[in-house]
């Protein structure tokens, strides 16, 4: 599906105080950039932003931020984020870029935790590094994630799920978890956040893979 342009939208996000314009320059500062010493997760592919925002304030003694590659995407969170449900909140922000830059954004042992939920599953075979859980992006992840550091992955396409879970395997990651029927699951869907996505999916009957790894 081809993603429909918003002209409007790079001019909401220069303007918008929640979204980190040049994040390359935060790198190693996020602390300063939140004022705590509260850890630091970050969801990749945030898209409309309901699984960012809701986590952000379910939690208020984390901060999380936000990676979005499209800025007609990512307007919709910061849209979401200016009602009043979620307008006070402090411990969220959000950054246009590609994943593949998460190096330069985040510094050694910066981030908690990552949270890839529906990521596009890049079919063809020829496309598998670009896949959020290839080894490829494993091996970002593990540069940026602290010691024991940890990847929470959710998707409805079980060939990706099955991809990812071998990734893991090869990169050396351990697996705490992993189900291939969420919202059956009540151990592994306890406190389960719901993305747009994962709600559309799941409400035409289609059962939610999910896993839990740690880096390596």
């Amino acid at each position: 599906m081809r993603l429909r342009n918003i002209p409007r939208a790079e001019g909401t996000l220069q303007a918008h105080n929640i979204v980190i314009k040049r994040p390359e320059d935060q790198k190693g500062c996020w602390k300063q950039v939140f004022g705590n010493k509260h850890p630091i997760r970050v969801e990749i592919g945030t898209g409309k932003g309901r699984f960012i925002l809701n986590m952000a304030k379910e939690n208020p003694q984390i901060n999380f931020v936000g990676i979005e590659r499209y800025s007609s995407v990512l307007l919709r969170a910061v849209e979401k984020f200016d009602t009043d449900e979620f307008k006070e909140l402090e411990n969220v922000r959000f950054i246009c870029i590609d994943a593949r830059r998460i190096e330069e954004v985040f510094a050694k042992d910066e981030v908690d935790r990552i949270y890839l939920n529906f990521s596009d599953p890049w079919p063809k075979a020829r496309h598998a590094k670009r896949r959020l859980t290839s080894t490829e992006f494993l091996e970002r992840y593990q540069k940026v994630l602290v010691p024991f550091g940890r990847l929470e992955f959710k998707t409805d396409n079980t060939e990706l799920f099955n991809f990812s879970l071998e990734q893991m395997k090869e990169a050396g990651w351990t697996l705490q978890g992993f189900t291939y029927d969420l919202h059956h699951n009540e151990e592994m869907n306890s406190g389960n956040i719901m993305t747009e996505y994962e709600e559309k999916f799941s409400g035409k009957g289609n059962p939610i893979n999910k896993l839990i790894a740690v880096r390596k």
